[in-house]
């Protein structure tokens, strides 16, 4: 294999390593909604208001759940991204490889020519020495007159084709590059909002940490009943498809592992990496983040819920669960705490998306 071949490989191979590089996780494109920064140790010195400690740690997790779910979308995007710088750098090869074979032909057309004295086929046509080789080589002169213009046209698209592969791939990188630092930094936003809500836990005395558990309870569960209360489980009453069984069983199947943001398993999970493996078990692919989920799926009425389909919550689409029957819901709820079963109600719902791929989209 020669120099150039073993070069453009090279070249390739360099390509596509960058890429991996950019890809790797752990940073994203998009930049997150920014948190104050809590004065709530001093306050809660002063008054030591657990209802105001609950209500902030809930708009601190919801913050860094905005964050995780631009985080998870940016990331899908890079993945994206990267494929397609991937498949640039294989089409770059293989045009330099044809550009190469091209020009060794029209090397060797004029060689041929050289060969021949450097006449051109029209001069060796005129002192042909009778009419049948003059008839048989005008044939070849206008075969050749077709392959030469053939392949100077061919020439031609060639360098134009790794033209535009060579500036698409120069986009694409750019993208990537400026998507790898705006990651960095927005990774660093959502630590430091779980961060702030993990130290004014920690201020908190023991018996004040049980007594914050309490009062969360006690909002969750005064939420489903107002839920409850409205008839609404009355109306539910619709059965698991094939695939929303297979969808439910995985998701159940999570209970008690970790949240962490920006997880798909197997270990830990956000919610929608909760949500979107579980359904990719089902052999149905669908969006990444709750926001897509909401946006590109069936959108279905409540009363119409059925198991295995997506409750999405809070007027953002913030927050994703799985709805899986008698007025309950699975999801991996938040920094700190465990994939878990919870009231369907318990948070404000948005509205309910159904993945089956049956349904078709919205």
């Amino acid at each position: 294999m020669g120099t150039g071949k073993r070069g453009l490989i090279a070249t390739a191979v360099a390509v596509v390593c960058a890429v991996t590089v950019l890809a790797a996780p752990g940073t994203a494109f998009a930049n997150p909604t920014p948190s104050p920064t809590p004065s709530a140790g001093r306050a809660l010195a002063a008054g030591k208001d657990l209802e105001a400690v609950r209500k902030k740690l809930d708009k601190l997790y919801r913050a860094a759940g905005r964050a995780t779910d631009e985080y998870n979308a940016a990331e899908e995007k890079a993945d994206k991204q990267s494929a397609e710088v991937v498949e640039l750098a294989k089409k770059i090869v293989k045009g330099k490889e044809k550009l190469r074979k091209l020009k060794d032909r029209a090397g060797a057309a004029a060689a041929a020519q050289y060969r021949g004295g450097g006449l051109p086929p029209e001069a060796h046509l005129v002192l042909s020495d009778t009419p049948q080789d003059f008839l048989d080589g005008a044939g070849r002169v206008r075969e050749g007159h077709h392959a030469t213009k053939g392949l100077l046209g061919e020439l031609t698209r060639t360098q134009e084709d790794l033209e535009q592969y060579a500036k698409d791939a120069s986009a694409q990188w750019k993208k990537l590059e400026a998507g790898r630092k705006a990651k960095a930094a927005a990774q660093k936003k959502i630590e430091k909002q779980i961060a702030q809500a993990e130290k004014l836990e920690s201020a908190l005395q023991k018996e004040e940490q049980e007594r914050l558990a309490e009062l969360e309870k006690e909002a969750a569960n005064k939420a489903q009943t107002a839920w409850l209360d409205s008839g609404i489980l009355d109306e539910i009453d619709g059965k698991a498809s094939e695939q929303g069984k297979k969808a439910v069983q995985y998701a159940t199947a999570q209970i008690g592992k970790p949240y962490q943001w920006g997880a798909e398993g197997p270990k830990t999970y956000d919610c929608s990496g909760l949500t979107s493996q579980a359904w990719i078990s089902a052999g149905r692919g669908i969006p990444r983040t709750s926001q897509e989920q909401w946006k590109r799926l069936r959108h279905i009425d409540i009363q119409d819920m059925r198991p295995g389909d997506l409750i999405i919550y809070f007027g953002d689409a913030s927050h994703v669960a799985m709805y899986i029957g008698d007025g309950a819901m699975v999801h991996a709820p938040r920094p700190g705490r465990t994939v878990t079963i919870a009231g369907a109600g318990t948070m404000p719902i948005l509205g309910v998306v159904r993945p089956d791929a049956d349904t078709g989209a919205n």
